[in-house]
């Protein structure tokens, strides 16, 4: 082992990991004192543990799983205090109504925009200047004026008026543009949407959706997105300027002063003969080695990967992708050079060193870092939030708490369906192992302050 791969070795085992978790969450003797999303969590993983050592889960487990999963939904559709997404998915697996509107709520950003893209084509404000002043022109500029005002209703109606008008009807082209209107099944569908607006359950549904956040592409909306961008952007500047002091500390380690560099954004080739589906097809950043060959003394190796997420929810659900990209790298040939592509250019990688990545699951601290700037939490949700909604979104689970919110007995007993999905369901193993993935993930966790922290003391 060289000095500077020694140097590397003592630095990342001297980083502080602040976001690691126990093997074990909390003493189950307590379960009465925990909260619900911390009860389901002890026990979900005590059941992976149990099936993990071929041993059948006892029926305490379950009877604690199914007493801790129906309080978790009745605190979630408290009305003042619950949780308001969880309870427009009960409202809509309720009423048929809601269910028709979120249905076409779905699809109207692209009916709006087809709609739109007829009427411009036949009263656009250019294009009305052709039609001598009057009545028909007035109708045209009204239908336009509508369709920007998304008032979908009142399109139908003008177009139905236009196409009754003599004037218009003479034109082909504007005929047949609103033949096409009115027969268009996007309008039908934007007309259905507006008039399910004013039901009082469909506008029960939007008041909750809007207390859970701001509507998607709303102003609001938008900003979120533009701040969680800049964050994100934050986030990897940190970790790559971390990354780069890394490089030049072990660069001083050796007798060739550009031995180590990093690379960011570096995208996998598609030349690796594996499947990249739901694999981390790019890394972050990047620390690269110079190889040690004579057979291409351009190429370097992977020293460690290092992503970097604005949240510790982001790294949890982000490993099983990440897990599958180092499987995916180790795929490479041993015997040939890659070029992956990178903010740097294009950097040639041996196929030795990606191939040798396909076993670090088992040494995932000396591969791979998670780097992140959010604050460590008091008390730590051992519940993830995808995993606590797919609980909740059980159809069982709807079930109880529709009878919940119609006041009608709710027999926490039918939710012994969800325990059978989550023991025997290959679709609920993600659910099965979250503590273990949420464990492993925040043990990759670190902040760019305590790499640094790290270079300093092991340089001391």
């Amino acid at each position: 082992m060289t000095s500077s791969i020694a140097l590397l070795d003592k630095i990342l085992h001297r980083i502080d990991h602040p976001y690691r978790l126990p093997a074990i969450p909390v003493d189950a003797s307590k379960a009465q004192e925990t909260d619900p999303a911390t009860e389901l969590a002890i026990v979900i993983e005590q059941a992976r543990a149990a099936a993990a050592g071929e041993v059948a889960p006892d029926a305490a487990l379950k009877r604690r799983f199914i007493q801790a999963l129906a309080r978790m939904i009745c605190d979630a559709m408290h009305p003042e205090s619950g949780d308001p997404a969880f309870q427009a998915i009960v409202l809509r697996h309720r009423s048929i109504q809601v269910r028709e509107y979120a249905s076409l709520q779905a699809h109207a950003d692209q009916d709006r925009r087809k709609v739109r893209t007829v009427v411009n084509a036949i009263a656009h404000p250019a294009k009305q200047q052709r039609i001598p002043p009057g009545r028909p022109r007035e109708s045209l500029a009204q239908l336009h004026r509508l369709a920007d005002a998304a008032s979908w209703s009142a399109v139908a109606a003008t177009a139905q008026g236009a196409s009754t008008m003599i004037e218009l009807a003479n034109e082909p082209s504007i005929r047949n543009g609103l033949t096409q209107l009115l027969d268009s099944s996007a309008l039908k569908r934007l007309t259905r949407l507006q008039h399910l607006t004013s039901d009082a359950l469909v506008r029960r549904y939007q008041s909750l959706w809007h207390r859970h956040g701001p509507r998607s592409g709303s102003p609001s909306a938008i900003a979120q997105g533009i701040a969680s961008q800049q964050r994100g952007a934050a986030v990897e500047a940190s970790a790559e300027e971390a990354l780069n002091v890394l490089a030049h500390r072990l660069n001083q380690m050796e007798e060739t002063p550009t031995r180590y560099r990093v690379v960011t954004s570096m995208r996998v080739p598609a030349s690796i003969p594996a499947s990249a589906e739901f694999a981390k097809g790019e890394w972050d950043a990047v620390l690269l080695r110079k190889a040690d060959t004579t057979d291409d003394p351009a190429s370097w190796d992977v020293a460690l990967l290092v992503e970097a997420k604005a949240s510790v929810d982001a790294a949890t659900k982000d490993l099983p992708r990440l897990l599958r990209g180092l499987a995916l790298l180790g795929h490479a040939d041993e015997n040939l050079v890659y070029s992956f592509e990178t903010r740097q250019g294009s950097v040639p990688l041996r196929g030795a060193s990606l191939r040798a990545l396909a076993g670090a699951e088992t040494n995932l601290a000396g591969t791979v870092l998670y780097c992140c700037d959010a604050p460590v939490e008091a008390a730590t949700h051992l519940l993830g939030a995808a995993g606590r909604m797919q609980l909740l979104s059980a159809p069982a689970s709807m079930d109880f708490a529709a009878a919940l919110a119609d006041e009608h007995p709710a027999d926490a007993l039918t939710l012994e369906a969800v325990w059978h999905q989550l023991t025997k369901s290959p679709r609920w193993k993600t659910v099965l192992h979250q503590y273990l993935i949420m464990r492993q993930a925040r043990s990759l966790m670190v902040r760019a302050t305590d790499l640094l922290d790290a270079i300093t003391s092991v340089a001391g």
